[in-house]
Parts: C-alpha cells; structure tokens; sequence
C-alpha cells in the first residue's frame, strides 16, 4: 500500500505538470492560469452547494432515527473533492469535480465499503 501512494504522489505532480505545460502551449500561460483560478471558484462554489445538500440529508437521517452514515460519507468524498479543487492542476481538477457528482460519490462509496468489509480495523 505505501508503495501505491508513493507512485500518486509523485505521478500525480508529474501528470499535472504535463497537462499543465499543455493547455499552456496551447491557449498561453496567462489562460492556462486564469482557467486554473475559475476552476477553484467554481470548485468552492460547488462544495459548498453539495455540502449544504449533505448536510440536509444528514439532518433527515439523524431526525429519522438512523445512523446518517452515507451523508457521512459523502461528506468526507466532498471534502476530498473540495481539496482537489483547490490544488492548481487540471488532473486533481477533474478527480475533484467528479466527486461532486452525486452519483459518483455512490459508486465510490460502494467500492469503498466493498473494499473494507469484512476487514477489522484497529
């Protein structure tokens, strides 16, 4: 496992600045960096519609007498998203975005807790 997070942490920063040196050829720098700073304002704004969204279904669960454990969930796959849209690049822009979409959020939820259970923590 630390194998695999040390390959993203330096393939990651690679592909970033490939895509990077990319859009700059071919739309000019000061675009390429504009393009970055709107990405980041829409990624806020984004996070905080999705997070408003979960927190709403949060409330629900909790007044319903359930353990909100998806909301939990899609909570944190938010936060993670919302960080990646802050980070400057087009690649984390691209994981970040697709984890505002409801249905994505699902499916990793899914995969996630396919992956882990069964599986005791300590």
């Amino acid at each position: 496992m630390g194998v695999v997070f040390t390959l993203l942490f330096v393939a990651v920063p690679v592909v970033e600045l490939v895509i990077f040196a990319l859009v700059s050829d071919a739309i000019g720098l000061g675009n390429t960096l504009l393009l970055v700073l709107i990405t980041a304002a829409l990624g806020a704004s984004l996070v905080r519609l999705q997070g408003m969204a979960v927190w709403r279904r949060f409330r629900r669960e909790q007044m319903a007498g359930r353990l909100p454990t998806t909301p939990i969930v899609h909570g944190v796959l938010i936060l993670v998203g919302g960080a990646l849209l802050l980070t400057p690049g087009f690649f984390t822009d691209a994981v970040g975005f697709s984890l505002m979409v409801p249905p994505v959020r699902e499916r990793v939820h899914r995969v996630g807790r396919g992956l882990v259970q069964g599986r005791t923590i300590i």
